[in-house]
């Protein structure tokens, strides 16, 4: 069912929050903790970080692939299942509190043990799953860690606040993705970044300046679909430094306290910046969005309405949710592997039990 949705002001928050580095449980109950919080000082939806559970795989940056198999086996191990405890811990707080979460996670999966995704699920203010979405395409160095993702998630959902949207990180950067959310009616676009992205050595003085790019994809889309933005980046604490240079190297520390640190903001359907900006301590950034600011703007360029000429362009996307087999035969009707490759229909509401197909 449809919620009513009137164009009014929304108090939201995003997590500038670090995670309990490589551990799932730990990390799900400061989530709980931060939406309790965020809730209590009136916000109305409440963001996390790219791969908040159990924290991004920075590892991979910092050590050939041959250093990293006791680092992708601990990811592996606190990689977590859309259908298991741990999302299921964070359905409660967001109905008691009537908020609703993005959060950002690791997703493992009972076809492989070794198989992982670079994931993000919305949970509505009555606890249930609205979205659940794999990133399309793993970002330089996490090719190594995480499996492409495919277009079931590239979904807007209808809530009592708005239309809302998510993309992971380097997504945001693909016109086609952010446009596909575009086409569903967006007003709040969400994206999740990692708390640090090392490129170079720092003395290289060439380092990926992930504030300046990630605020120019995000404003570009905000500007572009007269969206709200919520850029949520992680926070690198002092105990996730600590243990991924607990081996005394050196060069791994230089990166880690010399690489731009990432920031988490707002923008309004402009591009310009609205609210709380958090880069060097950790904490919770709060915003008022006014959905009706989204309409004005529409009369200059609406790409999704008469600013478009669709007789030139032609976009398809294929929601099917990619599976390793089918099965047929006896028995296979109870098989989420065998359902899951049938196409998911336009008009289809996501929900808790269709997150698998």
């Amino acid at each position: 069912e449809k919620h009513t949705m009137s164009l009014t002001s929304h108090e939201v928050a995003a997590a500038h929050i670090a995670s309990v580095y490589m551990d799932a449980a730990a990390s799900v109950r400061k989530a709980i903790a931060i939406i309790d919080e965020a809730a209590r000082h009136g916000a109305e939806l409440i963001t996390f970080p790219e791969a908040f559970i159990p924290g991004f795989p920075v590892w991979a940056a910092l050590w050939a692939p041959i250093y990293n198999h006791d680092w992708f086996k601990k990811m592996a191990a606190n990689s977590i299942h859309i259908d298991g405890p741990e999302i299921a811990q964070i359905g409660p707080p967001a109905k008691r509190n009537g908020i609703v979460v993005s959060l950002g996670f690791s997703e493992s999966t009972e076809a492989s043990v070794g198989c992982i995704w670079n994931s993000n699920v919305i949970i509505g203010d009555d606890g249930s799953i609205l979205n659940h979405h794999r990133k399309l395409v793993p970002t330089f160095y996490e090719k190594m860690v995480w499996a492409p993702g495919d277009g079931h998630g590239l979904r807007v959902c209808q809530t009592r606040i708005g239309r809302i949207g998510a993309l992971i990180c380097g997504e945001n950067t693909n016109p086609l993705a952010r446009y596909s959310l575009a086409a569903q009616g967006e007003q709040i676009h969400i994206s999740a970044w990692p708390a640090i992205w090392p490129t170079r050595m720092p003395k290289s003085g060439q380092n990926f300046d992930n504030v300046a790019a990630n605020k120019i994809r995000a404003g570009g889309h905000s500007f572009e679909s007269k969206v709200f933005g919520i850029l949520n980046a992680g926070f690198m604490d002092q105990a996730m430094l600590d243990v991924l240079t607990e081996g005394g190297d050196a060069q791994a520390r230089e990166v880690l306290e010399n690489t731009p640190r990432a920031a988490t903001q707002f923008l309004d359907p402009t591009g310009a910046s609205v609210g709380d900006f958090l880069q060097n301590e950790e904490g919770i950034a709060y915003a008022t969005f006014d959905l009706n600011a989204c309409v004005e703007p529409k009369q200059f360029h609406d790409i999704v309405g008469y600013y478009n000429r669709f007789d030139v362009f032609d976009l398809s996307i294929d929601r099917r949710r990619i599976t390793p087999a089918t099965f047929r035969g006896p028995n296979s009707a109870s098989s989420k592997q065998s359902r899951s490759s049938e196409p998911v229909q336009d008009s289809q509401v996501a929900s808790s039990e269709t997150m698998e197909e």
